[in-house]
């Protein structure tokens, strides 16, 4: 008996979704008795008069494991649970399409809409994409290598503009309400002070360190994620989107920080947010791999009947959890996770007064 398998890409876009959509059909292929069917455009593909679909074919997906974006499209602001009308129409789009499972290619939204839809019978299995590297009980996901990359990329390029200029630079990195992203591109790329929205920052920390560059290097680089906020302060919003499962959308608080900075400093003070940059491009052989890892695993999953489970990275591993666990959370940065640590211990600021501030080398980076 064949098993009709639906794919959906759901979500912003992320550097390998295609490497999963080639892996996940190919493995099941593979395996045999399977079809497989991809939903356009993620959840809305399901959610109106008419189902929108493609099949995928084994020459379908050849040729795409380096490409970024998805074959598939995808949408961030489709809700197929915005009400019961919506939810009744994917409901009949799931059965008259023959779906046995869905296997949903997404972040955290994604997975709360997968396990939300069990209401209407549809059973998923899911992958977890972001570049913010944000869901729970998964150790790394494929997209947040790429995002990464590119991120250290604008802040080594900022550096010698900032060097010329004897500026402060500041760079805004994507990654919602978690500081992965920031983190680790602040790392590699030698920022001077990283601002991550587990730690709100002072605002008079950031000025002495600055202060303190002024004197010696003469330019001070600052990576910023969009949640990062000022203590006591609030999130700086740069839109609501009306009808979406995640309407708040951040953004702009590089903006916010050099206003705030630039009357203390005699330095000139500018501000880059790098947005959708983060999320284009080919992705990194580590996310080329890892993608194809979860969406092998993915199809496992779906051969042996464990539905209901999403595919995780946890100690280097591939498993899997139960959607359930990680619908409606996020993983974020603990205090004191050991980059923070090793960050502090190299000279990091964090905006706080965790760590005294040390004297910077006579000659070069600090």
């Amino acid at each position: 008996m064949n098993m009709r398998v639906g794919v959906l890409t759901g979500g912003g876009d992320c550097p390998g979704l295609n490497a999963v959509i080639r892996a996940v059909t190919k493995s099941l292929i593979h395996h045999g008795h399977c079809e497989v069917l991809g939903i356009a455009d993620g959840f809305e593909g399901l959610m109106g008069q008419t189902p929108r679909t493609l099949p995928l074919a084994w020459t379908q997906v050849s040729g795409i494991l380096h490409m970024g974006g998805t074959i598939l499209g995808t949408s961030n602001s489709a809700n197929p649970l915005k009400d019961e009308a919506t939810l009744a129409q994917v409901g009949r789009n799931v059965r008259a399409l023959g779906l046995d499972v869905v296997v949903a290619i997404g972040g955290d939204g994604t997975m709360s809409l997968a396990h939300g839809l069990r209401q209407v019978g549809l059973a998923c299995v899911g992958v977890p994409k972001t570049i913010d590297n944000d869901i729970a009980l998964c150790e790394r996901s494929f997209g947040f290598d790429t995002a990464v990359a590119t991120a250290t990329e604008a802040l080594h390029r900022v550096e010698s503009t900032a060097n010329s200029h004897h500026r402060v630079m500041i760079v805004e990195t994507m990654g919602r309400h978690a500081g992965w992203l920031a983190l680790e591109a602040g790392i590699a790329g030698a920022a001077d002070i990283i601002l991550l929205p587990e730690i709100d920052y002072d605002l008079q920390a950031i000025v002495q360190r600055c202060r303190e560059r002024e004197q010696r290097q003469r330019y001070t680089i600052i990576c910023i994620g969009e949640g990062a906020k000022p203590r006591g302060g609030a999130l700086t919003v740069r839109e609501h989107v009306a009808g979406s499962p995640d309407p708040v959308r951040l953004g702009g608080v590089g903006h916010v920080l050099r206003q705030q900075l630039q009357p203390h400093l005699k330095s000139e003070v500018r501000a880059t947010v790098l947005g959708y940059v983060q999320r284009g491009g080919d992705p990194t052989p580590f996310d080329r791999v890892l993608a194809t890892r979860f969406g092998h695993h993915a199809a496992q999953l779906v051969i042996d009947g464990q539905l209901g489970r999403m595919v995780t990275l946890q100690n280097g591993g591939i498993g899997s959890v139960e959607i359930a666990q990680v619908a409606n959370t996020q993983r974020t940065v603990p205090p004191g996770h050991e980059l923070i640590t090793v960050a502090r211990d190299i000279g990091v600021c964090f905006g706080d007064w965790g760590q005294a501030v040390r004297p910077a080398r006579q000659h070069g980076r600090a």
